[in-house]
């Protein structure tokens, strides 16, 4: 099976969308399955879960453009350009609630992602429950910086779950959109980008340029002049970065080409063809996703491959009972429509997001603070779903 008929096939179980859209890539050959029905339309008020950590979380959104990039895509736009959610640690109580998407973005990812009849409107979608505020006031003090990349097609936004639960621990967050790879991102001229690999394919070189799109953002949220207003809260020091599926995959090419960037987390992308194992030069890298394919004697091979020629701390976690989007706000939102999970899904959408949250937030306390966590000392009687491999 070819990679471009392989995520057709991932995306089709994902999101039981009606047309065989590219979801988030996967190193493993998922079997096609017959895609679930609409459910009647119902009014949706979407809300994400709460945050769990001790500050409330702000967000903003910044529009960055490097000049020195053509965008790799779409030539014809020029530089590249990046929409970039921040999010940090806030005072409760103020700011104003944050919309999930902006009307264009929901626009798009309703007629792309959302199965034909449901009544899901783009308002809907732009007044989904975030528990971020824009225009919260920052707290005091320095924090380490997690950046976060989105799968293939899937907009920046559905990762705003694990983002803000991180802001509420005291991290800020850097939710990266790369315009022309999801269904849509507004940029700074109020337009909103469409998907054209969406039709082609995701090419080989999408991990790389993902790197690239990375390093660009660590220098101007870290360098002389930063495009960010608070960016004195970020800890230049401690700096993470974690993706899901090719953000994921892509989060091991960012940093063989920036070792800003001390710890990295893969939420179930399969690494892909080329990939750096000997990137990481004694850095941390935390493998998480789903037990079908990332198990040792799976299916999914190039995990395996990647962490025997690590150096490093390199936890290696299957979470029996989920699917590829486990790890993200899709599967929350998905159940709130009344959409079935894809079959063998065993753990809910909730207790999903629970145990990313939970898992990834441990890591990076254990590798960017420097505080141990047992969480990550083996297997928990509270989370039975979270299995330790050993290859």
């Amino acid at each position: 099976m070819t990679r471009t008929r392989r995520i057709a096939a991932v995306a089709a179980l994902l999101l039981a969308l009606p047309l065989p859209l590219a979801g988030a890539a996967s190193a493993s050959p998922t079997p096609s399955g017959t895609v679930a029905a609409a459910p009647a339309a119902v009014a949706f008020h979407g809300e994400l879960p709460r945050p769990t950590g001790r500050y409330a979380a702000g967000e903003e959104v910044l529009h960055l453009t490097d000049p020195s990039r053509t965008d790799p895509w779409v030539p014809s736009a020029g530089p590249r350009q990046l929409a970039v959610t921040m999010f940090y640690p806030a005072r409760p109580g103020t700011g104003e609630p944050a919309p999930y998407m902006t009307p264009g973005e929901a626009r798009n990812f309703v007629a792309t992602r959302i199965p034909a009849g449901t009544g899901v409107r783009p308002e809907d979608v732009v007044g989904i429950t975030t528990h971020a505020a824009t225009g919260a006031k920052a707290v005091g003090g320095k924090f380490p910086l997690v950046v976060l990349s989105p799968g293939f097609e899937n907009p920046r936004a559905t990762l705003t779950g694990l983002a803000t639960d991180l802001a509420g621990h005291g991290y800020v967050v850097a939710l990266v959109g790369h315009p022309y790879e999801d269904s849509g991102e507004t940029l700074a001229d109020g337009s909103t980008s469409d998907c054209p690999l969406c039709d082609t394919g995701a090419p080989d070189a999408l991990p790389e340029s993902r790197a690239k799109d990375v390093s660009f953002l660590l220098d101007r949220l870290t360098g002389p002049h930063p495009a960010w207003h608070l960016s004195h809260l970020i800890d230049r020091d401690r700096i993470g970065m974690a993706g899901h599926s090719v953000g994921g995959a892509s989060t091991l090419n960012a940093m063989a080409d920036d070792r800003r960037i001390l710890a990295g987390v893969n939420l179930d992308g399969g690494f892909w063809k080329g990939f750096p194992t000997d990137a990481l030069a004694g850095r941390s890298f935390l493998l998480l996703g789903k037990e079908s394919d990332h198990t040792v004697g799976g299916q999914e091979t190039s995990w395996g491959e990647a962490w025997a020629g690590w150096q490093g701390y390199k936890p290696w976690l299957a979470v029996a009972g989920t699917n590829h989007g486990s790890f993200t706000d899709v599967e929350v939102l998905a159940g709130e429509l009344g959409i079935p999970n894809p079959p063998g899904t065993t753990v809910s959408a909730e207790r999903g997001m629970q145990l990313t949250r939970e898992y990834v937030g441990a890591f990076f306390d254990q590798t960017l603070r420097g505080v141990h966590q047992p969480l990550l000392d083996g297997p928990s009687a509270a989370d039975p779903e979270v299995l330790f491999q050993h290859p």
